[in-house]
């Protein structure tokens, strides 16, 4: 269907080519003069300065072309798990789906990934093997490596010209032709050669049969041996594709522009449209504008961009909208978006991608309708659980007032980031999904906001207790002229089960305490537990107040508070006081040719493998559950994918606090300074 505004994501794994595929389109479609280079920094898909520092994608980058009178904007999405988040909010709008992959096996587990996101969010899809000029081999083997990753069956549309060990060219199975490729443009039609004939019927008639199995009719025909008509051929593989009932495989080389206008059309004319992505939403055709927003951007000086496509509509400069939040605002402008750039429109319409601006209560994923109605949410975008965090510290004091500012702008562009504020540790810590994560969040402060912060490991909340009973009396007795100050205090402290906190038991008899300074002495024990004799909060410790004395006129609350500190300093260091720290359970998911290693990176944490088994509709992939120390999970996380080819992950809770002893505790005790007697 000509005339078509379509939105296609390119997704893959890691440094599979997917920037380098938006380039070789951009530059098919005659939107750049030459395809750019990860290397020169002139890539479209890598504007930012982190991208261009780590030659990798960090976020999704927006870029429209025209195609044979169709519009296309396509959204190139990360391949780093790290940045998944960014790319679930993109996702729900797009029509289509590109995955760029590679014939190799270290990367099928990351290539599984990316097609449940997708068949998560109900995208139909097409596989492109990118990279497919120079391994030679057969591609029904690629395919056969490849399937495992995809619940969905894969079709190969073609098979590939040799030459030597070069393919120079491609056969497509439904068109039955042949095409010799030419550097950076389209590709040349040729004659079949005349020895590839019986390949090219034996691997038609097997693409022919998966559509059959979704096409009684298209059986009845293979069976009678009646060849079926080309027309009815691509009517299948767009209905198949679009009801996701295959996955269809073209192959090239992007980085040569191999593949790309068979690519083009391909999405041309079979990849749903807006009507289609409209349904799958629930959206109705009528009613007022409607826009979902898929990323967020702040820049250093233009303020707030909300990244949407129009989903039902048209918005123009000045219009009023609400988001689904509750909040709304009025747009301030409107921009058209490749990569980094921008031109300001006058209008977005249905099916378009544009910046919109200022609309500064509005949040990624959120949907957007004119006027003042507040619409439902179209997508859930739940924030994923942290697996690695850093502490923050300024590098310039001048500079703080600036940073809480900064730092909730980019946070707001990236919600898989959270921060948050310690107090008892003193510090302030930014969690995210991994190393590159956070450091990219923390280069972005420097790049876009000026701030620069150095990152600490996180500390870790360790605590105190006792093992054993111990006895104190304490006296607080001061004369400064007129009224003094008075306070007696005998105290015993005892441990209490594991997770059971603080206790105040009360045993006086007779009076020796007047029942208005009981209070008072448990206040005082209360703000004792808050720095130990090691240096760190106690926990489950029971303080009983056994005995004491008051003055009628010079006893107050602040006299006992004071004598019941006294107490407990002495009684808590004749208790056996011991280090306490947190136990976390963990739990790893992990392909099954990586288990073995990953209960290594348990134990030689101190962890305790508690058992592991197949990850629950995952086939190929193991979970394994854990304890380990709090102390001993910084990092583990970019060792965790360095043994899985960055695909591994896990989640952890807060479970116990078990006695830390022998050399572990002795470093953590030489690090923190006792706290002083008197």
């Amino acid at each position: 269907m000509a005339g078509q505004t379509r939105c296609i994501a390119i997704v893959g794994p890691f440094q599979s080519g997917k920037t380098a595929l938006l380039e070789a389109i951009l530059h098919r479609t005659g939107a750049i003069d030459r395809p750019g280079r990860a290397a020169s920094g002139n890539r479209v898909g890598d504007t930012s300065a982190e991208a261009k520092a780590h030659g990798m994608s960090v976020e999704p980058a927006v870029a429209s072309v025209e195609f044979l009178g169709d519009s296309f904007t396509f959204v190139d999405c990360p391949g780093s798990v790290e940045f998944a988040h960014d790319v679930r909010a993109v996702l729900p709008v797009c029509d289509a789906a590109v995955v760029v992959c590679e014939a190799d096996e270290r990367k099928r587990p990351a290539l599984e990934l990316c097609l449940r996101d997708l068949e998560a969010a109900g995208i139909p899809r097409l596989l492109f093997i990118n990279k497919a000029d120079a391994a030679p081999g057969s591609l029904r083997d690629a395919l056969a490596l490849l399937q495992p990753a995809s619940r969905v069956p894969l079709l190969l549309r073609q098979i590939p010209l040799w030459q030597g060990e070069t393919a120079v060219g491609f056969i497509d199975l439904a068109l039955e032709r042949a095409f010799i490729y030419r550097e950076q443009a389209p590709s040349e039609v040729v004659d079949l050669p005349e020895g590839e004939w019986p390949r090219e019927k034996a691997e038609r008639f097997t693409m022919l049969e998966r559509l059959a199995d979704h096409d009684d009719a298209l059986m009845e025909d293979l069976i009678s041996e009646i060849e079926p008509a080309r027309d009815r051929v691509f009517a299948d593989l767009s209905r198949e594709l679009r009801e996701g009932q295959v996955v269809s495989v073209l192959f090239g080389a992007a980085e040569h522009g191999n593949g790309v206008t068979r690519l083009l059309k391909a999405l041309r004319h079979e990849a749903p449209g807006l009507i289609e992505t409209r349904a799958r939403l629930g959206v109705a055709e009528m009613g007022p504008a409607l826009a979902q927003v898929i990323k967020t951007l702040h820049s250093g000086f233009g303020g707030k961009l909300s990244v949407a496509r129009v989903l039902r509509g048209s918005l123009r400069e000045g219009d009023a909208v609400t988001g689904s939040g509750g909040q709304g605002g009025r747009i301030a402008g409107l921009t058209a978006l490749t990569g980094a750039a921008g031109a300001r429109v006058a209008e977005a319409r249905d099916g378009e991608v544009a910046g919109l601006a200022k609309l500064d209560a509005v949040a990624t994923a959120e949907t957007l309708q004119a006027g003042g109605e507040v619409p439902p949410a179209l997508v859930a975008l739940p924030r994923p659980e942290p697996v690695h965090a850093v502490a923050l510290r300024i590098r310039d004091r001048k500079d703080d007032v600036r940073l809480a500012g900064a730092l909730a702008k980019v946070l707001e562009e990236d919600p898989a980031l959270a921060l948050e504020q310690h107090a008892d540790l003193g510090e302030m810590r930014l969690t995210g999904q991994g190393e590159m994560h956070l450091r990219v969040a923390v280069e972005r402060l420097a790049s876009r906001f000026g701030i620069g912060v150095d990152t600490d490991r996180a500390k870790v909340g360790y605590r105190e207790t006792i093992r054993g009973t111990a006895a104190a009396r304490a006296r607080h007795k001061k004369q400064t002229g007129g009224h003094g100050q008075f306070a007696d205090v005998a105290i015993t402290v005892r441990p209490t089960p594991r997770g059971a906190g603080f206790l105040f038991e009360d045993e006086v008899v007779g009076g020796a305490v007047p029942r208005q300074y009981i209070g008072s002495v448990e206040a005082g024990a209360r703000a004792c537990m808050a720095r130990g004799p090691l240096g760190f909060p106690v926990v489950d410790v029971a303080v009983t107040l056994t005995d004491g004395a008051a003055h009628a006129v010079d006893s107050s609350d602040a006299a006992f508070q004071a004598a019941t500190r006294l107490a407990l300093e002495e009684a808590l260091p004749k208790a056996g006081p011991v280090l306490l720290e947190p136990i976390l359970a963990v739990a790893l998911a992990v392909p099954s040719t990586a288990t073995a290693k990953a209960t290594g990176l348990v134990t030689a944490r101190r962890g305790q493998i508690l058992g592991f088994d197949a990850r629950p509709g995952w086939p190929g992939w193991d979970q394994v559950e854990a304890l380990i120390p709090e102390a001993e999970m910084s990092g583990l996380i970019v060792e965790l994918r360095s043994i899985t080819a960055g695909v591994g992950s896990y989640t952890a809770r807060f479970d116990h606090r078990a006695e830390l002893t022998g050399r572990p505790a002795d470093a953590v005790l030489a690090a923190q300074p006792v706290r002083k007697a008197g």
